[in-house]
Order: C-alpha cells, then sequence, then structure tokens
C-alpha cells in the first residue's frame, strides 16, 4: 500500500510538471503584449496536454487489459 501512494504522487508530480513546463512554453511563445483572453488559452492548453499526459500515463501503467477501450459483446 506504501508504494502505491507513492506511485500516485510520482504521477500527480509528473502532471503537474508537464503542466508547468506547457504553461511556461507557451507563455514564452505567445506574441507579447498578453491579454486576459491569451492566458486564458494558455491555462486551456496546459491543462489539455496535462490531462492527455495523465491519461496515457494511466492507461499505459495501471489497465492491465489489452482491450482497454471497447468490450466484446456476448452472443
Amino acid at each position: 500500500m506504501r508504494f502505491l501512494g507513492g506511485r500516485i504522487l510520482l504521477v500527480a508530480a509528473g502532471t503537474v510538471l508537464v503542466f508547468a513546463s506547457v504553461a511556461a512554453i507557451l507563455g514564452r511563445v505567445m506574441p507579447k503584449p498578453l491579454k486576459d483572453t491569451d492566458y486564458l488559452v494558455i491555462g486551456a492548453v496546459a491543462t489539455f496536454v496535462a490531462l492527455l499526459a495523465l491519461f496515457t500515463v494511466l492507461i499505459t501503467t495501471w489497465v492491465k487489459a489489452p482491450d482497454v477501450f471497447f468490450k466484446r459483446r456476448k452472443r
């Protein structure tokens, strides 16, 4: 149980790191001066990328079923 808690913290820290790095990169790339809507776009894109990374990590590590997204119907 202790290992699982550390694993969850590691995944959470990785997700926060992805969010912060994407937000920092977009903050540098977006043309200046930044408006309120630019910050909204930066936050939305960073959130999307972080959640996509989290989803990918969870699917590849925790889910062991070979067919994750569909189930065969019984005939």
